[in-house]
């Protein structure tokens, strides 16, 4: 069986849509306008920045070696270890000895330092 499903939320009738191009005739495509709707809501943990010191930096390898704290959205303890850098020009914002906030996401089981900046 084909066809569309009407949906009504909030008591109110379900508004017809706009016909699709291609399509013969008039649309029995239904669509739900409801305003009254939460947003979906936002994992911020994995916008929260973690803290570290710069070790090292292979600009030819696009890697940073920091010695962090807990990385939260990892649920990952403190240690030291290599980061690949999502962007070649995060290297150029930091140097060896500089304490950094920065964020890091598992890409691929790979440790992406994503964003990050000295702190002053």
């Amino acid at each position: 069986m084909k066809g569309a499903v009407a949906v009504a939320s909030s008591g109110q009738p379900a508004k017809p849509a706009m016909g699709m191009s291609g399509m013969s005739g008039t649309s029995d495509m239904t669509k739900v306008n409801d305003v009254n709707s939460p947003a979906p809501k936002m994992d911020m943990k994995g916008m929260e920045m973690s803290s570290g010191e710069v070790k090292k930096i292979d600009k030819q390898a696009q890697k940073i070696t920091l010695k962090h704290g807990p990385i939260k959205n990892l649920d990952m303890p403190g240690m030291t270890m290599v980061f690949k850098v999502a962007d070649p020009s995060l290297l150029d914002k930091v140097k060896a000895g500089d304490t950094v906030k920065f964020t890091a996401e598992d890409q691929g089981g790979a440790m992406v330092v994503t964003a990050i900046e000295a702190v002053k």
